[in-house]
């Protein structure tokens, strides 16, 4: 499956080269990471959100 090597950290870190200001965190977490980590999870999507979407 060759589009889950962008999920692994080295995959990551080639878009930080390409994209500096590109936020990208890392969690520990299995394939349900938003049932299971959740709460750390969703507000870093809505500060993310809430910071690059105008309204």
């Amino acid at each position: 499956m060759p589009s889950a090597s962008i999920s692994l950290p080295p995959g990551a870190e080639a878009w930080k080269r390409d994209i500096p200001q590109a936020d990208i965190r890392f969690y520990d977490t299995g394939h349900f990471a938003l049932e299971t980590h959740g709460d750390v999870i969703i507000p870093a999507i809505r500060e993310f959100l809430d910071d690059h979407l105008k309204v």
